[in-house]
Protein backbone atom coordinates (compact mmCIF):
# COMPACT_ATOMS: atom_id res chain seq x y z
CA UNK A 1 0.00 0.00 0.00
CA UNK A 2 1.33 3.45 -0.63
CA UNK A 3 2.43 5.05 2.69
CA UNK A 4 1.18 9.06 3.19
CA UNK A 5 2.78 10.24 6.57
CA UNK A 6 3.08 14.10 8.28
CA UNK A 7 1.20 16.02 6.17
CA UNK A 8 -1.49 18.54 6.54
CA UNK A 9 -4.18 18.81 4.03
CA UNK A 10 -6.84 21.45 3.51
CA UNK A 11 -7.78 21.19 0.20
CA UNK A 12 -11.64 20.35 -1.36
CA UNK A 13 -11.03 16.33 -2.13
CA UNK A 14 -8.11 15.75 -1.06
CA UNK A 15 -7.18 12.19 -1.39
CA UNK A 16 -10.48 11.61 -3.75
CA UNK A 17 -10.50 8.15 -5.01
CA UNK A 18 -7.64 6.77 -3.27
CA UNK A 19 -7.19 3.26 -3.76
CA UNK A 20 -4.66 1.05 -1.39
CA UNK A 21 -2.95 3.44 0.41
CA UNK A 22 -1.74 3.82 4.02
CA UNK A 23 -2.55 7.24 6.22
CA UNK A 24 -0.40 7.68 9.20
CA UNK A 25 -0.03 10.71 11.97
CA UNK A 26 -2.10 13.39 9.28
CA UNK A 27 -3.73 16.72 9.89
CA UNK A 28 -6.92 17.15 8.04
CA UNK A 29 -7.23 20.96 8.73
CA UNK A 30 -6.47 24.49 7.64
CA UNK A 31 -7.45 27.84 5.89
CA UNK A 32 -8.85 25.97 2.63
CA UNK A 33 -11.67 24.18 4.32
CA UNK A 34 -12.15 21.75 2.18
CA UNK A 35 -14.63 18.82 2.75
CA UNK A 36 -14.94 15.19 1.46
CA UNK A 37 -11.15 14.28 1.80
CA UNK A 38 -11.39 10.27 0.96
CA UNK A 39 -14.41 10.77 -0.71
CA UNK A 40 -14.85 7.35 -3.01
CA UNK A 41 -12.01 5.53 -1.53
CA UNK A 42 -11.18 2.45 -1.57
CA UNK A 43 -9.40 -0.20 1.02
CA UNK A 44 -7.91 3.11 2.80
CA UNK A 45 -6.27 2.36 6.64
CA UNK A 46 -6.22 5.49 8.52
CA UNK A 47 -4.60 6.04 11.77
CA UNK A 48 -3.09 8.51 14.26
CA UNK A 49 -4.72 11.30 11.97
CA UNK A 50 -6.92 14.75 13.45
CA UNK A 51 -9.76 15.78 11.46
CA UNK A 52 -11.05 19.09 11.51
CA UNK A 53 -13.04 19.24 8.11
CA UNK A 54 -16.25 17.61 6.82
CA UNK A 55 -17.30 14.57 5.43
CA UNK A 56 -14.57 13.16 5.41
CA UNK A 57 -15.22 9.30 4.97
CA UNK A 58 -18.16 9.43 1.82
CA UNK A 59 -18.94 6.48 -0.59
CA UNK A 60 -15.64 4.56 1.23
CA UNK A 61 -15.57 0.70 0.71
CA UNK A 62 -13.30 -1.15 3.23
CA UNK A 63 -12.02 1.63 5.92
CA UNK A 64 -9.76 1.10 8.81
CA UNK A 65 -9.41 3.45 11.37
CA UNK A 66 -7.43 3.93 14.95
CA UNK A 67 -6.08 6.20 16.85
CA UNK A 68 -7.55 9.43 15.48
CA UNK A 69 -9.66 11.71 16.49
CA UNK A 70 -13.05 13.84 14.84
CA UNK A 71 -13.85 16.88 16.42
CA UNK A 72 -17.04 18.92 16.82
CA UNK A 73 -16.49 20.56 13.30
CA UNK A 74 -16.08 17.27 11.86
CA UNK A 75 -19.81 17.09 10.80
CA UNK A 76 -21.25 13.78 9.07
CA UNK A 77 -18.18 11.86 9.09
CA UNK A 78 -19.17 8.38 8.00
CA UNK A 79 -21.71 8.12 5.42
CA UNK A 80 -22.66 5.63 2.80
CA UNK A 81 -19.47 3.21 4.08
CA UNK A 82 -19.20 -0.50 3.52
CA UNK A 83 -17.19 -2.29 6.05
CA UNK A 84 -15.00 -0.08 8.56
CA UNK A 85 -13.06 -1.35 11.23
CA UNK A 86 -13.12 1.89 13.68
CA UNK A 87 -10.97 1.58 16.85
CA UNK A 88 -10.01 3.84 20.10
CA UNK A 89 -11.20 7.03 17.62
CA UNK A 90 -13.18 10.16 19.23
CA UNK A 91 -16.45 10.43 17.05
CA UNK A 92 -17.22 14.18 18.03
CA UNK A 93 -19.24 15.19 15.32
CA UNK A 94 -22.86 15.89 14.55
CA UNK A 95 -24.44 12.57 12.25
CA UNK A 96 -20.83 10.81 12.65
CA UNK A 97 -22.50 7.66 10.92
CA UNK A 98 -24.98 7.10 8.39
CA UNK A 99 -26.55 4.68 5.54
CA UNK A 100 -23.16 2.53 6.58
CA UNK A 101 -23.00 -1.22 6.38
CA UNK A 102 -20.67 -3.85 8.18
CA UNK A 103 -19.53 -1.66 10.90
CA UNK A 104 -17.32 -2.68 13.85
CA UNK A 105 -16.11 -0.69 16.70
CA UNK A 106 -14.06 -0.85 19.97
CA UNK A 107 -13.03 1.44 22.22
CA UNK A 108 -14.59 4.50 20.96
CA UNK A 109 -16.07 7.85 22.32
CA UNK A 110 -18.65 9.08 20.94
CA UNK A 111 -20.17 12.08 21.42
CA UNK A 112 -22.86 13.11 18.28
CA UNK A 113 -26.51 13.40 17.97
CA UNK A 114 -28.10 11.32 15.33
CA UNK A 115 -25.45 9.09 15.13
CA UNK A 116 -25.99 5.76 13.78
CA UNK A 117 -28.88 6.20 11.79
CA UNK A 118 -29.90 3.75 9.12
CA UNK A 119 -26.99 0.89 9.84
CA UNK A 120 -26.82 -2.31 8.77
CA UNK A 121 -25.05 -4.38 10.91
CA UNK A 122 -22.60 -3.12 13.47
CA UNK A 123 -20.40 -4.79 16.48
CA UNK A 124 -19.81 -1.74 19.12
CA UNK A 125 -17.37 -3.04 21.93
CA UNK A 126 -16.13 -1.11 25.05
CA UNK A 127 -17.88 2.14 23.64
CA UNK A 128 -19.09 5.32 25.74
CA UNK A 129 -21.65 7.31 23.66
CA UNK A 130 -22.90 10.77 24.04
CA UNK A 131 -26.08 11.71 22.17
CA UNK A 132 -29.60 12.33 20.97
CA UNK A 133 -31.81 9.93 18.70
CA UNK A 134 -28.85 7.10 18.48
CA UNK A 135 -29.46 4.18 15.78
CA UNK A 136 -32.51 5.20 14.63
CA UNK A 137 -33.95 2.80 12.27
CA UNK A 138 -30.96 0.62 12.21
CA UNK A 139 -30.45 -3.18 11.97
CA UNK A 140 -28.43 -6.08 13.39
CA UNK A 141 -26.78 -4.48 16.28
CA UNK A 142 -24.33 -6.27 18.56
CA UNK A 143 -23.24 -4.47 21.47
CA UNK A 144 -20.98 -5.53 24.58
CA UNK A 145 -20.38 -3.32 27.28
CA UNK A 146 -21.47 -0.16 25.86
CA UNK A 147 -22.41 3.22 28.06
CA UNK A 148 -25.00 5.56 26.12
CA UNK A 149 -26.26 9.20 27.58
CA UNK A 150 -28.78 10.93 25.27
CA UNK A 151 -32.55 11.05 24.60
CA UNK A 152 -34.51 9.02 21.73
CA UNK A 153 -32.58 6.12 21.84
CA UNK A 154 -33.07 2.53 19.67
CA UNK A 155 -36.00 3.62 18.00
CA UNK A 156 -37.62 1.52 15.50
CA UNK A 157 -34.23 -0.69 15.18
CA UNK A 158 -34.97 -4.56 14.25
CA UNK A 159 -32.93 -8.06 15.21
CA UNK A 160 -30.30 -6.47 17.78
CA UNK A 161 -28.78 -7.45 20.64
CA UNK A 162 -27.48 -5.77 23.61
CA UNK A 163 -24.96 -7.19 26.61
CA UNK A 164 -23.47 -6.06 29.66
CA UNK A 165 -24.68 -2.49 28.84
CA UNK A 166 -25.41 0.78 30.36
CA UNK A 167 -27.85 3.42 28.98
CA UNK A 168 -29.08 6.16 30.59
CA UNK A 169 -31.76 7.63 28.16
CA UNK A 170 -35.64 8.09 27.09
CA UNK A 171 -38.42 6.88 24.81
CA UNK A 172 -35.71 4.06 23.95
CA UNK A 173 -36.87 1.24 21.68
CA UNK A 174 -39.59 2.58 20.63
CA UNK A 175 -41.17 0.25 17.49
CA UNK A 176 -38.36 -1.99 18.09
CA UNK A 177 -38.68 -5.43 16.55
CA UNK A 178 -37.02 -8.62 17.66
CA UNK A 179 -34.47 -7.57 19.93
CA UNK A 180 -32.69 -9.13 23.05
CA UNK A 181 -31.33 -6.83 26.14
CA UNK A 182 -29.16 -9.31 28.39
CA UNK A 183 -27.66 -8.04 31.74
CA UNK A 184 -27.88 -4.70 31.28
CA UNK A 185 -29.43 -1.45 32.65
CA UNK A 186 -31.82 0.88 31.06
CA UNK A 187 -32.98 4.20 33.02
CA UNK A 188 -35.42 6.53 31.64
CA UNK A 189 -38.94 7.27 31.09
CA UNK A 190 -41.47 5.39 28.84
CA UNK A 191 -39.14 2.57 27.76
CA UNK A 192 -40.03 0.68 24.48
CA UNK A 193 -43.23 1.48 23.67
CA UNK A 194 -44.77 -0.10 20.86
CA UNK A 195 -42.23 -2.72 20.62
CA UNK A 196 -42.61 -6.35 19.00
CA UNK A 197 -40.84 -9.55 20.13
CA UNK A 198 -38.22 -7.66 22.75
CA UNK A 199 -36.48 -9.61 25.51
CA UNK A 200 -35.22 -7.60 28.67
CA UNK A 201 -32.61 -10.29 30.52
CA UNK A 202 -31.46 -10.23 34.59
CA UNK A 203 -31.71 -6.55 33.53
CA UNK A 204 -32.02 -3.41 35.90
CA UNK A 205 -35.00 -1.43 34.51
CA UNK A 206 -35.28 2.51 36.47
CA UNK A 207 -38.37 5.15 34.88
CA UNK A 208 -42.05 5.71 34.60
CA UNK A 209 -44.49 4.21 32.59
CA UNK A 210 -42.26 1.67 30.76
CA UNK A 211 -42.99 -1.13 28.59
CA UNK A 212 -46.70 0.16 27.48
CA UNK A 213 -48.42 -1.16 23.93
CA UNK A 214 -45.78 -3.95 23.41
CA UNK A 215 -46.41 -7.42 21.58
CA UNK A 216 -44.66 -10.49 22.61
CA UNK A 217 -42.60 -8.59 25.20
CA UNK A 218 -40.80 -10.67 27.47
CA UNK A 219 -38.57 -10.22 30.88
CA UNK A 220 -36.54 -12.21 32.27
CA UNK A 221 -35.48 -12.23 36.35
CA UNK A 222 -35.29 -8.11 35.52
CA UNK A 223 -35.43 -5.95 38.41
CA UNK A 224 -37.95 -2.50 38.11
CA UNK A 225 -37.53 0.80 40.08
CA UNK A 226 -39.08 3.74 40.11
CA UNK A 227 -41.54 1.96 38.15
CA UNK A 228 -44.87 3.39 38.01
CA UNK A 229 -48.49 2.48 35.15
CA UNK A 230 -46.13 0.01 33.82
CA UNK A 231 -47.18 -3.03 31.20
CA UNK A 232 -50.21 -0.61 30.03
CA UNK A 233 -52.11 -2.47 26.79
CA UNK A 234 -49.31 -4.68 26.57
CA UNK A 235 -48.57 -8.52 25.70
CA UNK A 236 -46.57 -9.46 27.97
CA UNK A 237 -44.97 -12.63 29.86
CA UNK A 238 -42.66 -11.15 32.63
CA UNK A 239 -40.63 -12.53 36.03
CA UNK A 240 -39.83 -9.92 38.36
CA UNK A 241 -37.67 -10.46 41.25
CA UNK A 242 -38.48 -6.47 42.87
CA UNK A 243 -41.42 -4.89 44.05
CA UNK A 244 -43.10 -2.36 41.27
CA UNK A 245 -44.97 0.65 41.82
CA UNK A 246 -48.20 0.29 39.52
CA UNK A 247 -49.40 -1.72 36.78
CA UNK A 248 -52.11 -0.87 34.50
CA UNK A 249 -54.43 -2.87 32.39
CA UNK A 250 -52.07 -5.52 30.75
CA UNK A 251 -53.34 -6.31 27.46
CA UNK A 252 -52.90 -10.39 27.76
CA UNK A 253 -49.96 -12.42 29.08
CA UNK A 254 -48.70 -13.18 32.71
CA UNK A 255 -47.06 -10.99 35.40
CA UNK A 256 -45.36 -12.45 38.45
CA UNK A 257 -44.00 -9.77 40.63
CA UNK A 258 -43.23 -10.02 44.60
CA UNK A 259 -45.10 -6.82 45.41
CA UNK A 260 -47.26 -4.00 43.38
CA UNK A 261 -48.29 -0.90 45.26
CA UNK A 262 -50.92 -0.93 42.94
CA UNK A 263 -52.96 -2.97 40.32
CA UNK A 264 -55.05 -0.64 37.98
CA UNK A 265 -57.42 -2.60 35.46
CA UNK A 266 -59.93 -0.11 34.75
CA UNK A 267 -60.37 -1.30 30.96
CA UNK A 268 -62.55 -4.30 30.35
CA UNK A 269 -60.40 -5.21 27.70
CA UNK A 270 -57.22 -5.85 29.89
CA UNK A 271 -57.07 -9.40 30.17
CA UNK A 272 -53.35 -9.85 31.70
CA UNK A 273 -52.86 -11.42 34.52
CA UNK A 274 -50.75 -10.48 37.78
CA UNK A 275 -49.31 -13.00 40.02
CA UNK A 276 -48.23 -11.54 43.57
CA UNK A 277 -45.24 -14.19 44.74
Amino acid sequence: MNLIENKTFDEERALYGSRGITVNNCVFDGPADGESAFKESKIISVSDCYFNLRYPFWHVDGLNLSHSEMTENCRAALWYVNGAEIGDTKLHGIKALRECSNISMWDCSVVSAEFGWFVHGIDMERCSVTGEYFMLRSDKLNFNNVSLKGKYSFQYIEDSVFENCNFDTKDAFWHAKNVVVRDSVVKGEYLAWYCENVTFENCLIIGTQPLCYCKGLKLINCEMTDCDLAFEKSEVEATVTTPVLSIKNPHSGNIYVPECGELIFDDPEAKGRVHIK
